[in-house]
């Protein structure tokens, strides 16, 4: 049964730090990491996950869009592993939205990402897809992509006034969409 991992924490400086490319996906150790990133993830009400928010240094994310007390307007996927990700192209056209992150609790911000992209990957059966991800799942996608490039969504903030706490968020934003 896969387990839930501990989360490295904003500071840790393995969020800073581009992550390695993956060669070896059918070993046997990488297929478990993928099961327990998709098992953190669910735990800890995300929608996606990147390796080194688990402390592993692999080009590896899993975006894994479902309603949840955290984004509870979010579509139903199946969660999807992506490895090796590119982004080939993206739209010109920039929306912001509100975002969270599982290293960086208690914290939201506001913030601007392509409404369109797409994207080449590897999947865990080692297949090579391309794919056009739009709306939410693009923005899931681009969030976790800046944590393989050493990103997270608060370099991505244009203005402090554009950030506020978990529970303000919750309050102000999530009961006004129910």
């Amino acid at each position: 049964m896969a387990q839930s991992l501990q989360i490295a924490q904003l500071g840790n400086p393995i969020l800073r730090q581009q992550a390695q490319r993956v060669d070896n996906i059918q070993d046997e150790s990488f297929q478990q990491l993928i099961d327990h990133l998709i098992a953190t993830a669910t735990a800890s009400n995300g929608v996606g996950i990147a390796a080194p928010q688990v402390s592993k240094s692999y080009r590896l994310l899993i975006v894994a869009s479902r309603p949840n007390p955290r984004y509870p307007n979010a579509p139903l996927m199946e969660p999807t592993a992506i490895i090796n990700p590119r982004i080939l192209a993206y739209s010109d056209e920039m929306i912001k939205g509100w975002e969270g992150c599982l290293s960086i609790p208690g914290i939201r911000g506001l913030v601007p990402r392509h409404q369109t992209v797409e994207v080449e990957y590897t999947s865990r059966e080692g297949k090579l897809h391309r794919q056009e991800l739009t709306d939410f799942v693009a923005r899931i996608f681009q969030h976790e992509y800046d944590h393989l490039e050493g990103f997270v969504f608060l370099d991505r903030v244009e203005t402090t006034t554009d950030m506020m706490t978990e529970q303000e968020y919750q309050q102000r934003i999530v009961q006004n969409l129910s």
